[in-house]
């Protein structure tokens, strides 16, 4: 399995879509802040919009994916010249529908994705504030395919639709994260999984699938065929991030999910992400984490999955408003 895919599987998310937007006029949509452990995304199949979170604005074209790893509050804005009209509320089985009575100037899809406390807080800690990625809608998109495909089902809202909705939603997390659209990261900001340089990814397998090895930059340097100053200087260009930093963030996600789905001792725990040293093992998942790995394992088991509210009244379906 490569990379990306493990670490999703780490993370075990569950992806819930809340709400269709089929707007006509300028609507704007208030998000809060997300609690910890949801992530919120919004995918727009048509029109336009624009997304203001954290003091900046991101401008949504048909065909593309935000996703929003710290939760922050944002408002979306929908583009367009005629004064707003009213939509209808429409509770499915499935998720909600906003729906204006005239011609939609949008169709927006929001939602969020949710993970139990683990690897997926590590995971996505070290991702961008903002992963934008456009796919457009010509033949070769993959959201033309995956946005009919939820159109469909939305519309249908049958048996099995809130499953098979939620299943191309982790669809296009992956193609998001994997960088498919061409604008993951947003302002230039790249994302760690969006590398597309077979040395680059190969140091990126490598301590994926082997983080109990003891690396060095210097060896992973060897495995993706350049000089340790190349590997520094690439990797850092192409993820913004140092390569000892993504190798102990990397090893921390491992054990993350190792102390919350299983029992095992602490020093094998350490072993299995490539420390010898459990009291080494301990400060550098501190130094990611916050906390130890035993007050980790304890945190986590008193907590519940994610489960949030139900569908429909999340972040997205709160109150719209005119321009």
């Amino acid at each position: 399995m490569d990379a990306i895919s493990t670490l999703i599987r780490m993370a075990r998310l569950e992806a819930d879509l809340e709400v269709r937007c089929l707007l006509t006029g300028g609507h704007v949509l208030d998000n809060p802040a997300g609690p910890a452990g949801q992530v919120p995304f919004h995918i727009l199949l048509a029109g336009r919009c624009a997304v203001q979170t954290g003091g900046r604005m991101v401008d949504l074209e048909a065909g593309d994916v935000l996703i929003l790893p710290r939760a922050e509050r944002h408002r979306v804005r929908v583009r367009a010249d005629a004064a707003p009209v009213p939509p209808a509320r429409h509770d499915g089985v499935s998720l909600a529908t906003l729906r204006s009575p005239s011609a939609p100037d949008v169709d927006l899809f929001c939602g969020r994705f949710s993970y139990r406390p683990g690897a997926g807080d590590v995971l996505f800690a070290g991702l961008p504030d903002i992963l934008h990625a456009s796919f457009g809608t010509g033949a070769d998109s993959p959201l033309r395919l995956l946005g009919e495909l939820m159109r469909n089902e939305a519309a249908l809202d049958g048996p099995g639709a809130g499953a098979l909705l939620a299943s191309l939603c982790e669809a296009l997390l992956a193609l998001v994260l994997r960088g498919g659209g061409g604008n993951s990261g947003g302002a230039g900001v790249s994302s760690w999984t969006s590398v597309v340089d077979p040395g680059l990814r190969a140091v990126i397998e490598a301590v994926v699938h082997e983080p109990d090895k003891p690396w060095t930059i210097a060896a992973l340097a060897g495995v993706a065929g350049v000089s340790r100053a190349t590997l520094v200087r690439h990797f850092s260009a192409a993820t913004g991030m140092g390569v000892a930093d993504f190798l102990t963030r990397t090893r921390m996600t491992v054990a993350a999910d190792l102390l919350t789905t299983t029992q095992r001792g602490l020093g094998d725990i350490a072993e299995s992400v490539g420390y010898r040293s459990p009291s080494a093992f301990g400060r550098a998942f501190r130094t990611i984490t916050g906390t130890t790995p035993a007050g980790w394992r304890r945190a986590a088991a008193m907590n519940a999955p994610a489960g949030g509210t139900a569908p429909g009244r999340g972040a997205a379906g709160r109150p719209l408003r005119g321009e």
